[in-house]
């Protein structure tokens, strides 16, 4: 079986977040499954400085006001379909954010080009052989299912929402740019509120849609957390579900993981110490082997519960903890971190800003990965954290709540525990899941236990790659 997964940003080519990933991992885990993956990625620079020889390229005479192309190549060992389209995507810097600040004004016609694009390779365009299915990844991939549907197409498509807060609204004003029937406009369509609707079209479109942990598909079905589109998850029915994100195990491995001064294993993790030495010397913490050592890696965001570690600072210092923060996001929590930072020198450290070798080393060194989220559709950072032994301390919600097994009490006596869940999601209760890890970090054969359990996790793609194979062919198979 043959599947184009289409996508605005996959690894190692462009990443701004756990999509990229995602997109980069799963071809490979999903080649075990007998599925093919040919990943469409728009011509970014770091895109097309990185492709190979070029097997075939095919033109786009018009694709909104200039010409383009359809390159195939190969790339890191990765099979590549990329929109070289220089009118939208030679840019440098983020691929959604202009230099000055905000989106860039553009975005709805450069991942309507996207989708376009898509559905027409899909089909098999020029010379190029079509696809038995299409994975449109997120909102920028979002008109995709909605092109081939409107093209009277036999092509299915899944439909994988990462994170239903980021939809890719656009004024109406963009619809009859778009190329698109005029009923495609309409309730049962792309039409959302008055607006175009680039996640609703995937969603409306889509012959399945999915997302990225059960827990979540569940939350963004309720109005609480369905952010104006619950009633259309509902009303899909059946067709929704939810598949875990896994890692790409051999990327992430600390056994062979050069970013760490000290590799280590399950049977060795007492190794991770010298890990733990270099991350306090790193972030100006005070050299204290026996403080537990937590940390934060992501976007420093409301989403992320930022601010409730940093209401919760009380019982992390009071008991003799570090705290290590590394990201970036809106400017009021970065301000909120560097007080704290200042405030608390030698206990707490902070970088703002990203960098793949020290998040590296916060999992190989920090004893606990904090992760408060208020909603998270599946999280990576737990999975690294369980990969790496460091029990993450979770909100449970989402992926986090499918993911990491409380260390209560009772499941410290059976020998499961492999983090810690706390819910509700608030600073009182962030607070005492951190007092939990304190007691536990104070207790070296039960923490040595409960880094076992966390490492001995399969966060594999394997289960998840037959879960999307099979969808992909029961897709196939209802098309006829």
């Amino acid at each position: 079986m043959r599947v184009l997964a289409v996508a605005s940003e996959g690894f190692p080519f462009v990443k701004t977040g756990g999509l990229a990933d995602v997109v980069g991992a799963l071809p490979g885990a999903l080649a075990a499954e007998g599925v093919a993956v040919t990943t469409m990625l728009p011509g970014y620079p770091a895109v097309m400085g990185a492709l190979g020889p070029v097997r075939a390229s095919e033109p786009v005479a018009d694709l909104f006001g200039a010409p383009a192309r359809l390159v195939r190549a190969e790339a890191e060992g990765r099979d590549l379909l990329v929109l070289d389209a220089p009118h939208f995507f030679a840019r440098s810097g983020s691929p959604y954010l202009a230099p000055a600040g905000g989106d860039w004004p553009d975005n709805a016609l450069r991942f309507a080009a996207l989708g376009r694009a898509a559905a027409r390779a899909a089909q098999g365009a020029g010379g190029m052989a079509g696809f038995d299915a299409v994975h449109a990844h997120d909102w920028q991939a979002g008109l995709a299912p909605a092109y081939l549907r409107h093209a009277g197409s036999k092509v299915p498509t899944l439909f994988t929402i990462h994170n239903l807060a980021f939809q890719g609204q656009f004024p109406a004003s963009i619809f009859g740019l778009l190329g698109l029937p005029p009923e495609a406009f309409a309730t049962d369509g792309l039409e959302y509120f008055g607006m175009v609707g680039y996640l609703k079209s995937g969603i409306w479109y889509a012959d399945r849609v999915s997302t990225v942990s059960p827990g979540y598909a569940a939350e963004i079905r309720t109005p609480q957390w369905g952010m104006g589109l619950d009633g259309l998850l509902r009303g899909r029915g059946a067709t929704v579900g939810g598949i875990l994100n896994g890692l790409d195990t051999v990327e992430w491995d600390p056994a062979a993981d050069a970013h760490l001064p000290m590799r280590f294993t399950a049977e060795t993790v007492a190794a991770r110490a010298a890990n733990k030495a270099e991350l306090q010397a790193r972030m100006g913490l005070a050299s204290a082997p026996d403080a537990p050592l937590f940390a934060f890696i992501g976007r420093l965001a409301w989403q992320k519960g930022v601010d409730l570690i940093l209401e919760a600072l009380p019982a992390l210092l009071d008991h003799g903890g570090q705290l290590a923060i590394l990201g970036s996001g809106e400017p009021a929590l970065e301000e909120r971190v560097h007080g704290a930072t200042g405030a608390q020198t030698g206990r707490i450290g902070s970088f703002i800003g990203f960098d793949e070798g020290l998040a590296r080393l916060f999992y190989g060194g920090a004893d606990f990965i904090l992760m408060p989220s208020r909603f998270e559709p599946c999280g990576l950072g737990q999975l690294c954290a369980l990969r790496y032994g460091a029990p993450p301390v979770v909100a449970h919600v989402g992926g986090l709540a499918d993911t990491v097994v409380d260390a209560n009490e009772m499941a410290l006596a059976s020998g499961v525990g492999t983090g810690f869940n706390f819910a509700p999601v608030g600073p009182e209760m962030l607070a005492a899941a951190i007092e939990r890890a304190v007691a536990l970090y104070r207790e070296p054969a039960l923490m040595r236990r409960v880094q076992a359990n966390a490492m001995a996790q399969d966060v594999s793609w394997r289960r998840s790659a037959a879960k999307y194979a099979a969808a992909f062919r029961t897709m196939v198979a209802a098309r006829g």
